[in-house]
């Protein structure tokens, strides 16, 4: 191999301290192309609708994309679950940026529970902590979870999102449903609205949505509900019922500040989201990518910070991770071993449902719908018994 000097056009010999530094830097740049060109040059991905926090972030990552990577990236949004979930898993979108519905997609359960869904076999990259709690007006003396017993407390109509975190966070002291006034409310905002205009005294939010500012001003008050990091026994309680949780201080947002910070529990939304069958040269390569272009995209939002990847690339999360997704993990010293158990625990039961919807399936053609999906809820509950 003969390399030339730019400058005199003359060869460096190949015994040189020139000629290694510059081969050196020739296999750096040629590695980087490499790495570059993992990531498809055209990409769809799939987002909340538009006005959404997702569609935002997934608005700022794409635009890093393109600034960095010459990516041409087009954005599809959605106002649903399904309107989310159905272009990724027939391959029209590529990535999603997802919240619960993730977890419910992959639990074969509400939306996904009929014989044209069931579980389905996703993972994810990475996906930034959001931080939120049970929320009362201040007025209603509800100072721990236990308090919240035979209080009004409001639910969502069609939002299961809502809802099964209002149940995980009653199940960590023990309580369900029947031990409160469940009080449904048509939409998301009437729930939130509803404490400040003395409808309710508890819901689950999170800190920085305009609601909570206003229930904060109000005669009756804010207050967030504590939830204990260190309760063993309660974050059980609380994955049973949904195990995408983990314990988070957050100081940002109504009735808090660095000098007031609450122990919430924190989820991921948005979640980075793609199919199992995705190459782990491509998972690896968006991973690193996310990494990769986070100074520029870091300020676009309050939250956006949330995104590096010593925080966006740790469990839990709703789905497993994706092994290409791992393998940058490692190779940055974030991935633990704690980690793969977590995500090994994951996909057993993942894998489980997957066998049992199989099952379900051979087991129910005569059935109608309403007796296929109480042949699944017993088939599913049998198979996350089996993994105790």
């Amino acid at each position: 191999m003969m390399i030339r000097n730019l400058v005199s056009g003359s060869a460096i010999p190949s015994n040189s301290s020139l000629f290694k530094g510059v081969l050196t830097s020739v296999l750096i740049l040629a590695v980087s192309d490499s790495q570059a060109n993992d990531l498809p040059s055209t990409m769809m991905w799939g987002s909340y609708d538009v006005g959404s926090s997702g569609y935002a972030e997934a608005s700022a990552i794409a635009d890093a994309f393109g600034r960095e990577f010459d990516s041409r990236i087009r954005i599809q949004p959605s106002s649903t679950a399904v309107g989310r979930l159905q272009p990724l898993v027939n391959g029209r979108t590529d990535y999603a940026f997802l919240a619960t519905e993730a977890f419910f997609a992959a639990e074969g359960i509400h939306n996904f529970a009929d014989r044209g869904w069931g579980p389905q076999d996703l993972r994810a990259l990475a996906g930034r902590p959001t931080s939120g709690s049970l929320v009362t007006a201040a007025d209603a003396n509800i100072r721990q979870i236990s308090d919240v017993k035979g209080k009004r407390v409001a639910y969502v109509a069609g939002n299961p999102s809502i809802n099964i975190k209002i149940d995980a966070i009653l199940a960590f002291a023990g309580l369900t449903r029947d031990d409160v006034e469940a009080i449904t409310f048509p939409t998301y905002s009437a729930a939130m609205s509803s404490l400040s205009e003395g409808r309710a005294d508890a819901t689950f939010n999170n800190p920085t949505p305009s609601p909570m500012y206003e229930l904060a001003e109000s005669p009756r008050g804010i207050h967030w509900i504590e939830i204990p990091p260190n309760d063993s026994d309660g974050w059980q309680q609380m994955a049973e019922v949904a195990p995408i949780f983990s314990p988070y201080v957050e100081s940002v947002g109504a009735g808090l500040s660095e000098e007031n910070p609450v122990d919430m529990v924190a989820y991921r939304y948005p979640m980075v989201v793609t199919r199992s069958d995705l190459s782990e040269d491509e998972a690896y390569a968006f991973t690193k990518a996310l990494d990769e272009t986070y100074d520029l995209y870091k300020d676009a939002t309050a939250v956006m910070n949330r995104w590096e990847i010593e925080q966006a690339g740790q469990p839990p999360l709703d789905v497993p991770f994706h092994n290409g997704a791992i393998r940058y993990l490692e190779e940055k010293g974030i991935w633990t071993e704690e980690h793969q158990a977590w995500n090994d625990a994951r996909k057993e039961r993942l894998d489980a449902l997957l066998v049992a919807w199989e099952q379900t399936l051979d087991e129910s053609a005569e059935l109608s719908e309403n007796d296929f999906q109480a042949l699944w809820e017993k088939r599913r509950a049998k198979a996350l018994q089996s993994l105790n």
